[in-house]
């Protein structure tokens, strides 16, 4: 593995370095993306405690070479869309805005599945409207509802794909059998799954997408924190490599598969830079397996 580097490090655009992904055929991405879901209150309720610093995060990311940014209605709701707007209207060219809709937000913390037609369709027009787009190029569905049929709401999103009102169309949390159901009815060019060096519970859909060339976006790609502890096993190898377990994890990912796409979320410039450095460091076939051990020990 090569020695860490700062993201800022030799000039322009180090996002880059972790290469590129074609979603749905016509959408050019780098694998580093940046989810938008921690810029938001506690809870993901309401405004960030800093909302300058949210807005100084999203248009460093753009800076440092992200041109995929992950967000969703549901995330303050509405805050995270609001403030990405806010940050970045008139977008840059080649910058690709993904959404998500399908949760209704009661409170902090909590998450209501609504996979209503007409719920789905509002849900995009909010979105549509906050982000002040005439089209979303990457419109997710946050989950399959099991209390309204797939057909219905995939119909739905078929409808607003037909009106020019969304590009291309992905799933969040679904299995091989939910992903091949959708592809009788719809298009499916992303899968936003949970998915990390130590959380391989969706392996059989990743090698699906492999095999469909369907993007893979893991979400919780860093574990939250149980990567990061210095006597981890993870953290020793880091150590070893002068990066941090962070860095390792989202490097980790970037080896693992062409398709994967990681979207590591931060509300901190700081942070942001440090999982974006992570684009630099490559991972060879006995670093692979060195931390597939670390991470299953």
């Amino acid at each position: 593995m090569q020695k860490n580097v700062s993201a800022t490090e030799h000039g322009r655009a180090p996002a880059s370095k972790g290469g590129e992904l074609l979603i749905g055929g016509d959408l050019r991405v780098t694998r580093l993306g940046y989810g938008a879901m921690r810029i938001t209150g506690i809870g993901i309720w309401g405004e960030p405690a800093d909302r300058s610093e949210a807005i100084r995060v999203v248009r460093r990311a753009v800076e440092l070479g992200i041109n995929f940014i992950d967000t969703a209605d549901s995330y303050g709701p509405h805050v995270s869309e609001e403030i990405i707007a806010e940050a970045l209207y008139p977008y840059p060219k080649g910058v690709v805005i993904a959404t998500k809709g399908g949760f209704e937000r009661p409170g902090p913390d909590r998450w209501v599945e609504n996979g209503r037609p007409e719920y789905l369709k509002s849900a995009c027009e909010g979105s549509l409207r906050r982000l002040h787009l005439d089209r979303i190029d990457l419109y997710q569905l946050h989950r399959i509802d099991p209390k309204v049929p797939a057909a219905d709401q995939l119909g739905a999103l078929k409808e607003l794909q037909v009106q020019c009102k969304i590009r291309h169309i992905g799933l969040s949390e679904v299995s091989v059998r939910q992903i091949r159901h959708a592809q009788t009815i719809v298009p499916i060019v992303s899968i936003q799954n949970r998915y990390s060096v130590s959380d391989r519970g969706y392996e059989d859909v990743l090698e699906y997408c492999e095999h469909e060339q369907i993007g893979f976006i893991p979400w919780f790609p860093l574990a939250a924190g149980q990567l990061s502890g210095a006597e981890s096993p993870i953290g020793r190898l880091a150590a070893r490599w002068n990066a941090t377990p962070s860095q390792v994890a989202l490097a980790w990912l970037l080896a693992r598969s062409p398709v994967m796409l990681p979207i590591p979320g931060t509300s901190s410039v700081k942070h942001l830079e440090e999982n974006v450095a992570a684009a630099r460091l490559a991972i060879d076939e006995s670093t692979m397996q060195e931390l597939d051990h670390a991470a299953r020990s």
